[in-house]
């Protein structure tokens, strides 16, 4: 038996069939040469020989009364009630007809009376290519652990054959979960808002910094919640339906970029989704007068640290004023990001985890309530940046070509942005309910502002 740390007990609290929270991810294959049409259909077959689910794969959720809410292992797995062959027909098998499938799979909640994770093998699609669509609760791991879970599946080489399934293998470090997740969970949450001295003058130190912020004695620290600008419809009382869109460039542009005005890839990514969302928003008859505010999640594990579950924070950053120069625009969200990650720094993690639980919790209530139409958002969408692997991998000699990610929605939001990068390109995954329109259309934008950024910082350095 494992309990649940207070921040992954907090998914399913949170969790509701219109805002389910599971994460997933889409992986494009490119069949071996000279393999046969059935090779997908082949590794479906082969994926259910693979009976042995180690940890967390092999877990439910017990919430009985006997006992506080915790991970229970369990014998009676039917692989078939997890892992799916699809096949695509040949009229509807381009790529948006691929994104609008895996959208649908997307949408409901996963089976709580069984381990929390599918994996769908979708055939059909054209040139030899076939996907992998996977997904699984948020409170089994993090972005970056689910990511590290998922290249621990595949090969580095098209000539290893070897097959071992992201749920057959031993993940490092899932036993040794984080201490606080032994006590009780009344301690647990004691723990977490106030439990020690650097949580307690962490959390008085940030309390202050915000506080300065709303006063306007300082400027581009972490941005004030629930404050971010006037209604958009990238915001509001989150429904069911999904849809899924993505746009990608060469991390061989970006790097060019990087190099001449010493920037990081958030900056960059940041700056065209910045430029992208106000041309979708101006489409949308929204002109924004201030920041866009996003809310960004942080890593809070030491270099290193293997451990699952989630460690993260959440917090608020303004990106840049209206501005119409791609290169100001970068400017402006670096000096913004760089003192951001100072004042982070400065403060100790727990107050970040304290900040995040506590933030989190009221615009979860007024999501339960159904008050999100009225309240403020906390930030007009929610972006994170997942490192992947950087070079090709395998699974049977056929090369994964693509990763994209599917986050969740977070409360108040109806767009969540993740970035991935994979293999010499960077992958920007748009999850929306399906009540945001055209989003395909912003994922263009993307693209285009990244483009727009290239030209303006080439003039800008000639």
């Amino acid at each position: 038996m494992s309990k649940l740390s207070l921040l992954d007990l907090g998914f399913f609290i949170a969790e509701t069939a219109a805002s389910p929270k599971h994460v997933g991810g889409l992986l494009i294959f490119k069949r071996p040469p000279k393999s046969s049409s059935a090779f997908a259909k082949n590794l479906y077959r082969d994926y259910l020989t693979f009976t042995d689910v180690k940890p967390p794969f092999n877990r439910i959720i017990d919430f009985s009364l006997k006992a506080m809410p915790h991970w229970q292992a369990t014998d009676a797995i039917d692989l078939k009630q997890h892992i799916f062959y699809h096949t695509l027909p040949k009229d509807k098998n381009d790529r948006k007809a691929l994104y609008d499938f895996v959208s649908r799979l997307h949408t409901p909640m996963l089976d709580r009376s069984r381990p929390l994770w599918e994996v769908h093998v979708i055939d059909g699609l054209p040139e030899g290519l076939f996907a992998l669509y996977q997904k699984m609760h948020h409170a089994y791991a993090d972005g970056v652990t689910m990511s590290r879970w998922t290249a621990e599946g595949y090969t580095t080489s098209p000539d290893d054959m070897e097959l071992t399934p992201v749920w057959a293998l031993k993940h490092g470090g899932y036993v040794a979960r984080r201490a606080k997740a032994n006590h009780e969970l009344l301690q647990v949450t004691w723990n977490e808002v106030t439990g020690n001295a650097r949580r307690f003058l962490g959390i008085g130190r940030l309390a202050a910094m915000l506080f300065l912020e709303s006063i306007k004695l300082t400027k581009n620290a972490i941005a004030l919640p629930f404050v971010s600008s006037a209604k958009t419809p990238l915001t509001g009382q989150v429904t069911s339906g999904r849809q899924f869109a993505s746009a990608g460039v060469s991390m061989a542009r970006v790097n060019a970029i990087r190099a001449r005005t010493r920037s990081t890839l958030n900056h960059i990514a940041l700056t065209c989704l910045d430029g992208a969302l106000r041309r979708y928003l101006q489409d949308q008859g929204v002109e924004l007068r201030r920041p866009i505010t996003i809310q960004m999640p942080v890593n809070l594990r030491k270099a290193g640290e293997k451990t699952t579950g989630n460690k993260i924070g959440i917090i608020q950053v303004e990106l840049s004023p209206p501005t119409d120069d791609p290169y100001i625009r970068l400017r402006n969200i670096g000096y913004s990001l760089r003192n951001v990650r100072t004042m982070v720094d400065s403060v100790a993690p727990e107050a970040i985890e304290s900040y995040t639980i506590i933030t989190g919790l009221v615009a979860q209530i007024a999501e339960m309530l159904k008050l999100s139409n009225q309240m403020p958002p906390m930030g007009n969408t929610l972006v994170s940046n997942v490192p992947g692997p950087k070079e090709h991998l395998y699974i049977r000699g056929a090369r994964m070509e693509e990763m994209h990610p599917i986050s969740t929605l977070p409360p108040s939001n109806l767009l969540n942005i993740t970035l991935f990068s994979y293999a010499g390109d960077l992958f920007f995954g748009l999850i929306a309910t399906d009540e945001l329109p055209n989003l395909e259309r912003l994922a263009e934008y993307v693209t285009e502002a990244f483009a727009e950024l290239e030209l303006s910082v080439r003039d800008a350095h000639a």
